[in-house]
């Protein structure tokens, strides 16, 4: 289920690019800002599975973005708000059709829309010949949403802030197995939970990697399960089998393998009713790899 690296060919006028997932392998939440914004501390790290965007460059002007996705008008598409910030920032004068062919779920923790936001800032400037630094495509991709800065950077990173202020790590690269369980999580229902944690102490990026996925975990765990008994099943079904985890605020969890085989044998235990894959852990973004970044 990887997504293949493309040949970038400077010239073409059509781009084939990688979306790729992330895991939050650690996520703390250590404050509240006056907006309502969480504090956070998190590790990012990409998938070598996504989404996968195609990119045709228009001489109109006209940005069209296809298909059409349930309930998301194209205004509101973070591709589309990604493409106009891009032609904005350029003038106003390039066009491109783009095509969202959409593999990870909607709401699931593991930054789709971030990252085919990403894409398409980072694609598009490619197809466009516009030469934009990375630091240029992250301040507007922040302006889309925290998530979106770590995929146009595109290496493995602690983030502080609100998730913006990133330090590039080398993090362990194993084998992971992923299930939704098939709900959606409300991210601002976790957020604004009232037993949601909200003061875990800070740490330093040196301490947290010190320490190890053994001592990683994620702070929206338990107000999660309690919101989301399907969520906590598919918690406990992973946590007998392999060390799991919540990824963001879910609905995605997601075990720890050391190697593929053993991933394979818990993918193919799975219960029927969950969406489950297996992927490989990863440091740099395979969008980076396409694109010679």
């Amino acid at each position: 289920m990887s997504d293949a690296i493309p040949h970038l060919d400077p010239a073409a006028d059509t781009l084939v690019l990688p979306a790729p997932a992330k895991l939050n392998r650690l996520l703390h939440i250590t404050g509240r800002r006056p907006d309502g914004y969480h504090e956070l501390q998190t590790l990012f790290q990409f998938l070598d599975i996504g989404d996968t965007l195609t990119l045709r460059r228009r001489e109109d002007g006209e940005l069209r973005l296809t298909p059409a996705i349930d309930g998301v008008d194209d205004e509101d598409n973070l591709v589309m708000r990604a493409a106009r910030l891009l032609q904005a920032e350029a003038g106003g004068r390039r066009g491109a059709e783009i095509h969202l062919d959409k593999r990870l779920p909607m709401g699931g923790g593991l930054g789709g829309g971030s990252s085919d936001a990403a894409t398409a800032l980072l694609g598009l400037d490619a197809l466009w010949g516009l030469g934009l630094d990375l630091e240029t495509l992250a301040r507007l991709g922040l302006a889309l949403g925290a998530d979106v800065p770590v995929f146009v950077h595109g290496h493995a990173a602690w983030a502080e802030g609100i998730g913006e202020r990133l330090t590039p790590v080398s993090l362990d690269t194993p084998w992971f197995v992923v299930i939704h369980p098939g709900v959606t999580v409300s991210t601002p229902a976790v957020f604004g939970a009232p037993e949601l944690t909200r003061d875990t102490p800070p740490i330093t990026m040196a301490r947290a990697l010190q320490g190890g996925a053994g001592s990683w975990r994620n702070d929206c765990e338990p107000t999660v399960r309690r919101q989301y008994p399907e969520v906590a099943r598919a918690l406990d079904w992973l946590a007998r089998r392999a060390p799991a985890m919540l990824t963001g605020t879910g609905a995605c969890v997601f075990a720890r393998l050391e190697t593929e085989p053993q991933a394979d044998r818990l993918l193919a235990e799975v219960p029927k009713g969950w969406q489950a894959f297996k992927a490989h852990g990863l440091n740099r973004s395979p969008l980076h790899a396409a694109l010679g970044r």
